[in-house]
């Protein structure tokens, strides 16, 4: 079973921007550097986002992106959906061709797993893992990582 890079970054950029929300619209290039993906990769992933009505873009000069609903209505699960990704512990990608074109003896165990896990990921929001204080810590490491990047430039 795994989870692509596709599913962990839109969780990971999705957890960046709700954690950053007091701040209003929030720029890809900031997500960007501060978790270390790439700026063309994270469009991509926000174009579906904002289909799936998880992100709203606010265009212009301070523009970004916002949360389109508060961070108790988004689950990992939510994300990870609406990225096109699944979670899915079967070989077949859950078509029941595993053996030669006929199902195989634990197909429908891994499928029961594959449930389980989309359950236990739809439980999880983006609330709860802002409220985690190891998240909260990480945050505050990359906060003072990118301002320490930060050059003051003053004007005689």
């Amino acid at each position: 079973m795994r989870l692509t890079t596709k599913g962990r970054y839109a969780v990971t950029a999705m957890l960046d921007l709700a954690l950053h929300a007091a701040q209003g619209p929030i720029s890809l290039a900031d997500i960007s550097q501060r978790q270390d993906i790439s700026l063309s990769y994270l469009e991509q992933l926000f174009s579906r986002l904002r289909r799936a009505r998880l992100v709203d873009s606010v265009r212009g000069p301070g523009g970004g992106y916002l949360l389109a609903c508060p961070t108790d209505d988004i689950s990992v699960a939510k994300i990870i959906d609406a990225v096109n990704e699944s979670v899915d512990a079967t070989r077949c990608q859950g078509m029941s061709d595993c053996q030669t074109g006929n199902t195989c003896l634990t197909h429908h165990l891994w499928c029961d797993l594959s449930r389980e896990i989309h359950g236990y990921l739809d439980g999880i929001t983006l609330a709860a893992l802002i409220e985690r204080h190891e998240v909260q810590r990480i945050a505050e490491r990359q906060r003072l990582h990118t301002d320490g990047d930060t050059i003051a430039i003053s004007s005689p």
